[in-house]
């Protein structure tokens, strides 16, 4: 047997002095559980479009699935462990570091949500910006938002991060990031 490219060998043999050539590829394919084609198949009918999914952990597996990517495959393409990769799918965290995010929408070909594109863009300038295009001051604008002032000050300084909970309840579709 001889290589002739990556995946295509030459199968040789002589018999009765003839010399008999057979072409042979190599294929691979990556082996999928079948629970997981089930689980991919079952999810990819809950939701025909990525635009329709409604939180950032469904859209990370959507994207994956589409892509025929095991999760330990989408940890180590962007450069983190399998554990940290699936905490971010599971939804136990909402906030997504930076470059994390970037190597993800890049993967994936998406545009990074709005909540992060907030916090990159600096939540504490965003939030007074938005405040002053009201024309309210900080107690003010806390009142209205139903919050304490004491919270809007610390957002607003940086001191607190803003949950993605508290970004849909206040400034989802208010803010453009």
């Amino acid at each position: 047997m001889a290589q002739v490219s990556e995946n295509m060998y030459i199968l040789c043999s002589a018999l009765d002095g003839c010399v008999r050539y057979a072409p042979m590829y190599i294929h691979s394919f990556r082996p999928i559980a079948p629970r997981k084609i089930l689980e991919a198949q079952l999810f990819n009918q809950q939701y025909q479009n990525y635009e329709d999914i409604p939180n950032v952990p469904d859209r990370l597996r959507w994207c994956r699935h589409h892509m025929g990517l095991m999760q330990k495959e989408v940890a180590e393409l962007i450069g983190i462990s399998r554990g940290h990769y699936i905490d971010f799918e599971v939804g136990y965290v909402d906030y997504y570091p930076k470059e994390i995010v970037d190597k993800l929408a890049e993967l994936y070909g998406v545009p990074v949500d709005d909540y992060n594109r907030f916090l990159y863009k600096g939540q504490g300038k965003m939030i007074r910006e938005y405040r002053e295009s009201l024309g309210l001051k900080k107690k003010p604008f806390a009142r209205l938002m139903g919050i304490s002032p004491n919270l809007l000050r610390a957002w607003e300084d940086h001191q607190k991060r803003m949950n993605i909970n508290s970004w849909n309840k206040y400034f989802k579709g208010k803010i453009k990031a």
